[in-house]
């Protein structure tokens, strides 16, 4: 990451530091160094969250791969209600 910002050089710039943040992230910086914000775009922001999605998906199949053993065709469908 390397664009960065004061909070105050944020507020006074806005309008320049929102555009950068769409082509890749800001960094607003307390102290000079301890990031305390990060600004990116919606569509960085909305891949971001997918993933995280996905990823927890992945694990949660993976879990439940684990746990299920196996299940005949016939208990699947009595359980859905299929049968």
């Amino acid at each position: 990451m390397s664009i960065t910002a004061t909070p105050s050089e944020f507020r006074n710039e806005q309008s320049r530091f929102l555009d950068a943040a769409q082509r890749e992230p800001v960094a607003i910086l307390s102290r000079g160094t301890r990031r305390r914000a990060v600004v990116v775009s919606p569509d960085f922001y909305d891949r971001a969250v997918q993933a995280l999605e996905d990823i927890e998906d992945i694990r949660a199949a993976a879990e439940a791969r684990k746990e299920a053993g196996e299940v005949s065709h016939e208990d699947l469908k009595a359980e859905l209600g299929l049968s």
